[in-house]
């Protein structure tokens, strides 16, 4: 018997895996395809916007997706650099097999983890309570809890044309029993869709009439235990191409012959990420669409043709991919497709990803209807961190709405629901100046350090950094500029307002131009890059983020506010019909949760506090 089993080596399943062993806990990880660990089935890429702060939180819980994706990155950059820093976000090219080869040689060298090349067909479970797997070879294996990370693996067809093929993604194999299993302990399934582009070769592809899009020229990383990473000079190009006319033409002629349009396809697709040919229904007043080219590995002569996913014939796609500029005579190595499977509603999950139905039961990833490797990983580090606090009987980790963009995805998927593959945005974020890319060590690595996921060495560095922060915005205090300063004379000769009184260098920085960089001449000290960073968005937000806080503060006293789990909504007076259904169905744990399910009106709440200060007295 073992202590925690994760079903299925996925993003959601390493992260979920690796923190349960990290934590002392036996776990085993079944996967289908040892070779398929941490596989990138689509986009060869890990971060963006939301996305790429989330691999940061998952680095400051001490998670490994941020470390593997920095080691094995084809090229680095930041996004919306010409925006402000609440929207600000790293995304890196990666090179997709030396990041599953990393991921893989973590997981199998880690201390506490076995990983067995096993398909599981059946959650088992008594008395509401889950006690282990039974694989697909009849062996019963047991365990104290079961985190299910099944991804698009559950009852999954590939969709091209008119033809429905059962299968995972890459022609791996899929499950059908795990899916019945689930369904079988009263776990509701829906289907849910998404798809990939094509793959051409790269030696194919005339790129001098594309555009070209570099990285970042500085340093960048997701993992604050990054110290290198590929120079610039070194990292790969990626390449920017659009649809046309013709292309439009094309798509348009062969709408019916798409499985998206046909009828073959019962799942509801990505809002976010639609097909080529979705984006022409739904925008058709657009003349062109973007497409992206980007390398998937140094390793192979291959080019991932992002935001091009179709379910068109085979024929189809090749003239339209013929018909984009630079792929006029691209030869095709893999076609695209759409792939359909089974999800649970995350309605059905507690803030820590536990099955309200069966005890010590998970679920993470694309199963609770997400989308994306980050919100997968984020998810599986998550369950299975309250997966161990479980077992070891102490109070779970539910991250909060202002604490961290893992908060708002799970917050979201539980309290919400979806109907569609979820992605996560900047907008879905109430306090995103706070959900910063630079601050995401301040806000989770306390917690990474407690659960013991964080080293003491680790730990000792980030509380070295913020006394350097906090030494710093105290002698910044103490440097005093006059109009006869020298830095006058440099404002000045760049067009900046001059001084007209003295000031303090802090209240210089807070000037929209001025930089820590520009200031550094003018100080007697040396200021790291990472604490200038930081310093130059606390002076200058300052304002911003305290009142961005005082809001925070008002949602979590609503969260501080516990709601019986034995309430009976239908016998409370005054609710509406809809707010009685919507709260018998979520069961919200607090009354910030209450606030935040659709359907659930300010007055509702009003009703709650009332009923919950009358249960009191009578108590």
């Amino acid at each position: 018997m073992v202590d925690v089993i994760v079903i299925g080596g996925g993003h959601a399943g390493v992260e979920a895996a690796l923190a349960c062993a990290r934590m002392k806990k036996k776990t085993l990880l079944y996967s289908m395809n040892i070779d398929m660990i941490a596989s990138m089935p689509c986009n060869p890429s890990v971060g963006g916007p939301a996305k790429g702060i989330v691999v940061r939180e998952i680095d400051a819980l001490g998670g490994e997706m941020g470390k593997a994706a920095d080691a094995t990155a084809l090229q680095f950059k930041m996004l919306n650099t010409n925006k402000g820093p609440g929207v600000q976000c790293l995304r890196v090219q990666s090179d997709k097999l030396a990041y599953k080869k990393y991921m893989q040689d973590v997981v199998l060298s880690c201390e506490n983890l076995e990983v067995r090349e096993m398909c599981v067909e059946k959650v088992l479970a008594e008395n509401g309570k889950v006690k282990g797997v039974l694989q697909k070879d009849g062996h019963e294996e047991y365990s104290q809890a079961v985190i299910v990370t099944s991804g698009t693996y559950m009852s999954s067809c590939i969709l091209v044309g008119h033809t429905s093929t059962p299968s995972g993604p890459d022609q791996e194999p899929t499950t059908n029993a795990l899916s019945q299993s689930l369904r079988d302990l009263g776990i509701t399934t829906f289907r849910l869709k998404t798809g990939t582009p094509a793959r051409v070769k790269t030696s194919s592809i005339d790129f001098s009439k594309t555009e070209v899009q570099p990285g970042s020229d500085a340093f960048l990383a997701f993992s604050t235990e990054t110290k290198s990473i590929r120079p610039f000079d070194k990292q790969a190009l990626c390449y920017l191409t659009y649809t046309n006319a013709k292309t439009h033409q094309i798509i348009r002629d062969n709408l019916d012959k798409s499985a998206m349009y046909s009828g073959l396809v019962k799942g509801v697709g990505p809002r976010y990420c639609p097909s080529i040919e979705d984006k022409l229904v739904r925008f058709a007043d657009k003349e062109r669409h973007q497409i992206f080219l980007e390398p998937e590995s140094e390793q192979l002569d291959t080019t991932y043709i992002q935001g091009f996913s179709t379910s068109m014939p085979h024929d189809v796609q090749e003239d339209m991919l013929h018909s984009l500029a630079g792929l006029e005579h691209c030869e095709i190595e893999k076609y695209a497709y759409a792939i359909e499977y089974d999800a649970i509603d995350p309605l059905q999950c507690k803030p820590t990803l536990e099955n309200k139905l069966v005890e010590n039961l998970y679920t993470a990833g694309q199963i609770n209807g997400t989308s994306g490797y980050e919100e997968a990983a984020g998810q599986g580090l998550m369950a299975g961190i309250n997966a161990c606090l479980k077992l070891d009987h102490k109070a779970p980790l539910i991250l909060h709405r202002d604490e961290a963009y893992i908060g708002v995805l799970i917050d979201d998927l539980v309290t919400k629901g979806t109907q569609e593959p979820y992605r996560l945005l900047t907008s879905r974020a109430e306090y995103r100046l706070l959900l910063r890319h630079d601050n995401a060590d301040q806000r989770l690595m306390r917690y990474g350090h407690e659960l013991g996921l964080i080293s003491e060495e680790r730990y000792a560095r980030y509380k070295q950094k913020l006394k350097d922060i906090e030494d710093t915005k105290a002698y910044l205090e103490t440097v005093r500029f006059t109009p006869k300063s020298e830095i006058n004379m440099f404002l000045k000769a760049n067009g900046y307002d001059e001084l007209k009184e003295g000031v303090s260098a802090r209240e210089l920085l807070k000037r929209p131009n001025v930089t820590m960089y520009m200031l550094m001449p003018y100080l007697d000290r040396k200021v790291d890059a990472e604490v200038s960073r930081q310093l130059e968005i606390d002076i200058k937000y300052e304002g911003y983020i305290l009142k961005a806080k005082r809001d925070a503060k008002h949602l979590r006293d609503m969260d501080n506010v516990v709601l019986p789990t034995d309430i009976c909504y239908d016998e409370v007076a005054n609710l509406s019909l809809e707010a009685r259904q919507k709260l018998a169905k979520v069961m919200p744990l607090t009354m910030g949760q209450a606030s935040r399910i659709s359907g659930v009106n300010p007055a509702d709440i009003a009703v709650l506090a009332v009923y919950l200060e009358q249960r009191k007295r009578k108590a």
